[in-house]
């Protein structure tokens, strides 16, 4: 269910789990934890009680190269910070070029000559399997490390996130034993059939806003048709998917199938994508970046590359909405994750009728948004992931100001400590402003004003982007004018963020190449060989 619906599961996640005081020594003064939830307007925000210490222990701070942790060749090591307070968690090692050419090494080893291609596809699907449950045995310390590591809500981390990955490992899984090529007629006697090999070594590089889900995102459908993998995680957040690494080779994954190598995208990253002995490339990040990506994997072998990149997803208020509804479903679809979501639905656009009681209930909304240390119960918005983050959303914040938008509320840093934003909301927003433009992946949102759906159609589709789009409306003519209309990878009519194993996401135009999820993933990760043998006086053709 976590993966199938995560706005209602939201919904139920507000309140303390029983779970969570097991794995949390709190603070001084927190006997009530409903203390140190504060809604953005409170005047005393200055004063947030001292965050709660996690009793989750960080186990792996190591390059994981050939199933062994190991240091890296250089000895360098990275801070990892808290985004509540900008102190270091932990020092990480520090891969670089030659730690990449080390795992590649070994990743083509396990492909070359290892026994995870060789394996039957049902003993490769009960490893995934093991794996899933190993996850869910593991629920709270996985959840604790990306909320440290990020400063997501731990209940969003513990009741949607860590649950979905696991769901996403049983859905590869599944598809292990049913990947298979057809047997095709020919003009002539010949006997002719595909095969769909896997592709070999697959380099992936991840980012920090949900590091466990596109950990499972890439792994998933590489294992599952028998690739070897070298990853990069993002250097902000390194801390979650090396320990899901450590589970998933308790889980029975042989030696060298799984590499991680934490690092720098300049150097590690780009390692990777240029690297002659990788067969296939896998980024999600931003568009910028994954341009850079998509010239060095071409300059290099030519390796395919799938790219899940930026957007600026409009979510559409038609006129017959019920507002309330409407205000509540756009404030989720932006603020989700701090704001931190590549397909957020950042800019709202709302049809003039209701547009004036929409911004007036929007600004309501935000005010009322709960800010705080993501480790209390019912919080709804923690820190932004670090410095650069924040300063990159306050710089957008007064653009927005100087351009000539009335910003209707938030605006500034909440608090004197870590990298919080006051949920932020502004109307009068036109399409050439920056923050109207521009993917500002924060809790900023943007209100725009429009007239008809010809209009808003145009408007919506001229942007460089196209991941997603949100669509609020009773009527299902207008549902399905847009839906075909909207130049983006995902409709949600009703909904948003809906996200399921097996549905598809990526985008069109410069927000990247190819699919996540679902059957279409697996050709990211497979060869379709054709074999013609001929025949001798067959018997039928």
């Amino acid at each position: 269910m976590a993966s199938r619906r995560i706005s209602s599961l939201l919904s139920r996640s507000f309140s303390a789990s029983s779970s969570s005081a097991t794995l949390f020594s709190r603070g001084r003064n927190t006997s009530n934890l409903s203390r140190g939830i504060y809604k953005y307007s409170t005047a005393a925000a200055a004063a947030v009680e001292d965050p709660i210490n996690p009793s989750v222990k960080v186990n792996y701070t190591q390059l994981l190269i050939g199933g062994q942790f190991v240091d890296a060749v250089s000895g360098k090591t990275f801070q990892t910070l808290d985004p509540r307070t900008g102190e270091v968690i932990a020092n990480i090692a520090e891969g670089d070029a030659e730690d990449v050419n080390r795992a590649v090494a070994v990743a083509r080893k396990a492909f070359d000559e290892g026994p995870w291609p060789r394996m039957t596809a049902y003993e490769r699907q009960r490893v995934l399997l093991r794996f899933a449950d190993l996850i869910e045995k593991h629920n709270d310390e996985l959840a604790a490390l990306e909320t440290w590591d990020n400063g997501k809500p731990y209940e969003q981390a513990a009741k949607i996130e860590v649950p979905m990955l696991a769901r996403l490992m049983r859905y590869y899984a599944g598809w292990a034993d049913k990947i298979h090529g057809l047997t095709v007629p020919a003009d002539g006697p010949y006997h002719v059939q595909t095969l769909h090999e896997p592709i070999g070594v697959a380099g992936q590089i991840i980012p920090w806003n949900f590091p466990l889900l596109m950990f499972g995102w890439k792994v998933g459908p590489a294992l599952a048709c028998g690739n070897t993998v070298v990853m990069k995680t993002a250097e902000q957040t390194p801390l979650s998917a090396l320990l899901a690494s450590k589970l998933l080779h308790e889980a029975g994954l042989p030696s060298g199938v799984l590499n991680v190598v934490s690092g720098f995208g300049p150097t590690a990253g780009a390692a990777i994508a240029s690297h002659m002995d990788v067969d296939k490339l896998a980024f999600t990040g931003s568009t910028a970046t994954g341009k850079v990506v998509l010239q060095l994997a071409a300059k290099s072998n030519l390796k395919p590359v799938t790219l899940e990149l930026g957007g600026k997803s409009p979510f559409i208020v038609c006129e017959d909405a019920d507002v309330d509804k409407a205000v509540e479903l756009a404030h989720f679809a932006l603020f989700f994750n701090q704001g931190q979501c590549c397909c957020a639905g950042s800019r709202t656009f709302v049809h003039e009728r209701v547009y004036d009681e929409f911004v007036e209930k929007a600004k309501a909304r935000a005010l009322n948004r709960s800010v705080g240390d993501p480790f209390r119960g019912g919080i709804e918005q923690g820190p932004q992931i670090d410095t650069d983050q924040f300063d990159k959303i306050l710089k957008y914040i007064n653009s927005g100001i100087e351009s000539g938008a009335t910003l209707e509320t938030g605006g500034e840093r909440f608090g004197n400590k870590g990298y919080y934003i006051k949920p932020t909301v502004f109307s009068n927003v036109k399409d050439d402003m920056l923050i109207a433009k521009d993917e500002i992946f924060g809790p900023v949102q943007t209100i725009l004003k429009y007239k008809d759906l010809d209009e808003v159609i145009r408007r919506a589709n001229s942007t460089q982007y196209g991941l997603a789009a949100g669509v609020f409306t009773h009527n299902i003519d207008t549902a399905n004018t847009l839906t075909r209309a909207l130049r983006v990878g995902t409709v949600w009519v009703n909904c948003f963020d809906t996200f399921d194993a097996a549905i598809p996401f990526g985008g069109y135009k410069m927000s990247g190449h190819g699919r996540e999820k679902g059957i279409y993933s697996l050709s990211n990760y497979l060869q379709v060989k054709a074999v013609v043998t001929a025949l001798k006086n067959p018997a039928w053709l």
